[in-house]
């Protein structure tokens, strides 16, 4: 565990600028958002709560060229590795969902898995709540414990840094003269800071009634006839927001352009919620109904990824409530799903 003042930090960043591709999180009215590191600035904000998009952003682009022409080279997707700044406990868990999707098994996406080896990872406490948090009922603490190179908790005048890789302790020891021993009144100032989040969380969940994940097991199967699906869908205008701001949501569709001179194969995210998604050549659709995709949604959320990679494919960060136009809170319908499964 070290100190670090925030003049040194932004001394770290110009450092680490000249490696990387350095993206830090900015607030800009209400709304934090990520943005690539030039110098530091006042609207740098590395406490607070998660960027809105999501950290997958960086990882799996939205649109991205896989291949060109008939080249075996596989496009870079950066001529530097990444180094993001702030991260969230939320976004980290979303790694073990895209790992397991994209890295961790015999043929891997080989981009996905470069970017993944080569980034740099600073992420950082939640020192506060917004009204969409849920984290703590997914397992999760407001704070990062893992999946991060080095950590920082705010603290006054600085931050309280902890590594948690050999990637992160080489750079600690790289930069050894930014760093210092903590004052003990800093350790304390953090684990009041990680205290009062947590309470604001837990206030939250209680206000939503969300349930906590230990009553999940098997409520997708159990409901899975049920009017709720139905009954929720009935607002939804099938605009994918709540699959392409999610940081777990990996599905992509390729393609190709092409004209008169060059030809690329690309990849882009899909939505499971678009009525084309589960339509095959032949024109049948296994999903043809809203509320069939709505709860397919679910289905992989809360039912299969628990099977297959033993977790939970959310992360409680509130991203879907926020983004969704018909106000589908996923807080909700867990709650509904709970309480019809044990009735």
């Amino acid at each position: 565990m070290y100190y670090i003042t925030e003049g040194n930090f932004a001394v770290l960043l110009d450092g680490l600028k000249t490696e990387y591709d350095v993206y830090v999180p900015v607030k800009k009215d209400k709304q934090r958002f990520y943005k690539k590191y030039t110098e530091f600035s006042a609207d740098i904000v590395i406490g607070e709560v998660r960027a809105f998009e999501p950290l997958k952003s960086f990882f799996s682009l939205a649109r991205g060229i896989v291949a060109r022409g008939f080249s075996p080279e596989i496009p870079k997707l950066c001529e530097k590795p990444l180094c993001i700044v702030g991260v969230k406990a939320c976004d980290l868990k979303g790694f073990k969902i895209q790992d397991h999707v994209f890295n961790d098994h015999d043929c891997p996406d080989s981009a996905y898995r470069s970017l993944r080896q080569n980034n740099l990872i600073i992420s950082s406490d939640c020192t506060l709540c917004i009204d969409t948090c849920f984290c703590l009922s997914i397992g999760l603490k407001p704070y990062p414990q893992e999946e991060f190179d080095i950590n920082l908790s705010q603290v006054s005048g600085g931050f309280i840094v902890e590594s948690g890789s050999n990637k992160g302790k080489d750079l600690i020891a790289k930069n050894s003269s930014l760093f210092e021993n903590p004052k003990s009144h800093s350790i304390t100032g953090k684990n009041e800071a990680r205290a009062k989040v947590t309470k604001d969380v837990e206030r939250n969940i209680q206000d939503s009634g969300v349930p906590y994940q230990e009553s999940f097991e098997n409520i997708i199967e159990r409901n899975y006839e049920s009017k709720i699906w139905e009954e929720e869908a009935n607002t939804c205008v099938e605009c994918g927001a709540c699959n392409t701001i999610c940081p777990t949501c990996h599905c992509f569709l390729l393609y190709d352009q092409k004209n008169e001179k060059n030809m690329a194969r690309l990849r882009i995210w899909d939505s499971c919620m678009i009525k084309d998604f589960a339509r095959v050549a032949g024109g049948a659709n296994p999903r043809a109904k809203l509320w069939m995709r709505l709860r397919n949604r679910f289905d992989k959320k809360f039912d299969f990824f628990p099977k297959v990679a033993k977790t939970y494919a959310c992360t409680g960060c509130g991203r879907c409530i926020s983004a969704c136009p018909a106000k589908i809170d996923i807080r909700k319908v867990l709650k509904r799903l709970v309480g019809d499964a044990k009735r």
